[in-house]
């Protein structure tokens, strides 16, 4: 399973795949294999973890093993700082995800709508004339009996 719960095909390999150890990883983020477990530790890069406990990182992990690096060293935030933005960043996404969610469920629940309007103007009696309300302040009604024969 994926860390959002998801199966996929365990042979297919994605950005989420756990696949590289944790020296690949350092060399391939350019930083020392010390401060992955050290960035592992505060939480701010949580790898897989195998069955013997040894670190698994994705191409996703060190991606974001870059990020951490570049706002510590050029921007000059400090790990709490960056753990911080990361949080932020993680819950925009998880909040953008919903928001999509959300309008596609209302889209769906509008087209439903207008489909059971439809069918409800397709019921209606086409016999009947339309009621339409007369003021009676506009009426003027003149009654005149009607004449008996006999007169």
């Amino acid at each position: 399973m994926e860390r959002d719960g998801r199966r996929r095909n365990p042979y297919q390999l994605t950005d989420e795949t756990p696949v590289y150890v944790i020296s690949v990883a350092a060399q391939l983020s350019g930083l020392h294999p010390q401060t992955l477990r050290q960035y592992d530790r505060l939480g701010l890069v949580s790898p897989d973890r195998t069955a013997g406990r040894g670190r698994r990182y994705s191409a996703r992990d060190i991606e974001l093993l870059r990020t951490v690096q570049q706002l510590s060293q050029e921007e000059g935030i400090n790990l709490a700082g960056i753990k911080r933005i990361i949080e932020l960043e993680n819950q925009v996404a998880a909040l953008q995800a919903r928001v999509a969610e959300l309008s596609s469920a209302v889209e769906g629940a509008a087209a439903a709508m207008q489909q059971r309007e439809a069918a409800v103007h397709a019921s209606y009696r086409r016999d009947l004339v339309p009621y339409q309300d007369v003021q009676q302040a506009s009426a003027l009604v003149v009654w005149r009996p009607k004449r008996s024969p006999e007169a």
